[in-house]
């Protein structure tokens, strides 16, 4: 396999020989956003959204797009051709630069950092699908605009590592009684047959795959519902999904400890799953 590349401010080099100035407004104050792309056979999957949402993030904390949605996927498709294997995730992250000295208002003149690599796909194992993963539940204790892909990750990282402890593979995040998402997931119920999702808000960030499940979810004739939802009703669902760019779509079969409905990958699960494979097969199709 070739050795990875990456860019980084305008140059391409192996992953291994890139430095960011420990100046950098990333490294001191985690003053950036980021995005991950999912890509099948080289092809990314719902780019423009990606890209969209990338924009989204880079407005809501006052930083201008430093390169514009066709140098983007010009370096999208860069990465995924430069690199291995056909199955990737692409990472783009921008920070708001390097300043001359530390200090929490935006510095004048200053250009901002742009970094982008590419690690292969994590595909579970089979036999994990199969199964439904466990999960636990935490108190949302993360900031307030979630809706922003900030790497200013910590609440998330700290939500993430209570489940990792207890082997685990997932953190649902609950705020005063109702579902917000999990640590790295957006999270979503069934009960009576449909898909229940909390609407999108500030406390939540907006997941690619949230707008993509409206079109599986009709093509395998599932009811979908976005309102809020409350604990109780996480807590005696039928089905939990979770869904985001490398777990796709994944059914908790445990959560606290307790089974979920029957502690098996549901019906609702297995007809998304099911959609998800088959909108991968039209993208490598080129459809």
């Amino acid at each position: 396999m070739r050795e990875p590349v990456c860019y980084l401010d305008g140059a391409w080099l192996p992953l291994a020989q890139a430095r960011v100035p420990v100046m950098d407004r990333g490294f001191l104050f985690g003053d950036g956003v980021y995005e991950v792309v999912p890509a099948y056979d080289r092809r990314p999957l719902r780019l423009a959204d990606h890209l969209a949402r990338l924009h989204r993030s880079l407005r809501a904390i006052g930083l201008a797009d430093p390169l514009g949605d066709a140098a983007w996927s010009a370096l999208i498709a860069r990465l995924l051709r430069d690199n291995d294997p056909a199955d990737q995730c692409v990472y783009l992250q921008v920070t708001r630069g390097v300043a001359p000295r530390r200090d929490h208002a935006f510095p004048a003149g200053v250009t901002p950092t742009v970094f982008g690599y590419s690690f292969a796909f994590p595909h579970l194992p089979q036999d994990l699908r199969e199964r439904g993963v466990h999960a636990v539940t935490l108190p949302d204790r993360r900031w307030s605009l979630g809706n922003v892909k900030s790497i200013s990750l910590l609440g998330s990282v700290l939500a993430r590592q209570a489940s990792a402890e207890v082997d685990a593979q997932e953190t649902v995040l609950v705020r005063d009684g109702w579902l917000t998402e999990a640590s790295a997931s957006n999270v979503w119920v069934v009960r009576a047959g449909a898909l229940l999702c909390p609407p999108m808000d500030a406390l939540k960030l907006e997941g690619v795959r949230v707008a993509l499940f409206d079109e599986l979810a009709a093509a395998c004739g599932v009811a979908l519902q976005r309102r809020p939802v409350a604990e109780w009703e996480l807590r005696c669902a039928d089905e939990v999904l979770l869904s985001s760019a490398t777990k796709e779509v994944l059914a908790v079969t445990r959560l606290d400890g307790r089974p979920v409905g029957d502690g098996r990958p549901g019906p609702v699960y297995r007809a998304l799953y099911g959609a998800y494979q088959a909108a991968k097969a039209a993208l490598s199709a080129g459809a």
